[in-house]
């Protein structure tokens, strides 16, 4: 019985990180269609769409079947319940990505703004971030995971400041109007990226410590037990 349930939870495992280097590569890429203004890019972000949805359906499947019949306990229940969790980050940065590369087809017909320093900057962060709560989760690794929680509160500032200039453009010139909301609309889906990187690193802590530190930010300077 024991062989069966590691057998399965290797292959969810396994498909989850499949999932995550989909959800990677679309969020990349869909940052390099804004910064090229390249639309074969952003179409292609979201053609690949379908990859992540229907893989999603399937570690669904994985999970309920899990549970189902092999009624799994302690850290194989923590394990499936996170992954439930993290799949559905997994699939909400594809769509984030897609929604990103949206924008980039509306704003290419249009000539550019502004530099997009802070936003890159801003989507570098995010980036990093995403890929550093995915390294946390793989090895396990609870000291990333609070790494990665507390860079959520610069990428924030990051986002308020990018609102502020662009609110600015739009009150002194309404011909920026349209391209203004669009950038502000696409700050706010990388900003959602930080969001859940920020889950899945808690979610990584709750899986190693068994220790649910949402809404406890206080938790995440202290050292870990």
């Amino acid at each position: 019985m024991r062989e069966r349930i590691e057998a399965e939870l290797k292959g969810l495992r396994q498909d989850l990180l499949t999932m995550a280097g989909l959800a990677e590569e679309a969020i990349g890429k869909a940052v390099k269609s804004l910064v090229a203004r390249d639309p074969k890019l952003a179409e292609g972000v979201i053609q690949a769409d379908k990859s992540i949805d229907q893989l999603e359906i399937a570690i669904d499947e994985r999970c309920l079947k899990l549970l189902a019949l092999y009624q799994p306990e302690a850290v194989d229940l923590r394990f499936i319940a996170m992954a439930f969790k993290l799949n559905n980050d997994l699939e909400r940065v594809g769509d984030l990505a897609v929604n990103i590369a949206e924008r980039v087809l509306d704003l290419i017909k249009e000539p550019p703004l502004k530099p997009l320093v802070n936003l890159t900057r801003m989507a570098d962060l995010a980036q990093g971030m995403f890929k550093d709560s995915l390294d946390a989760f793989v090895r396990k690794d609870a000291g990333l995971a609070r790494q990665v929680c507390l860079r959520d509160r610069e990428v924030d500032e990051l986002d308020h400041q990018i609102f502020r200039a662009l609110l600015t453009y739009m009150l002194e010139d309404s011909k920026t109007i349209t391209r203004s909301l669009s950038l502000i609309l696409v700050s706010r889906q990388v900003e959602r990226v930080a969001d859940h990187a920020t889950n899945i690193a808690e979610d990584v802590i709750y899986l190693v410590q068994g220790k649910s530190i949402k809404h406890h930010t206080k938790d995440l300077v202290a050292p870990p037990p």
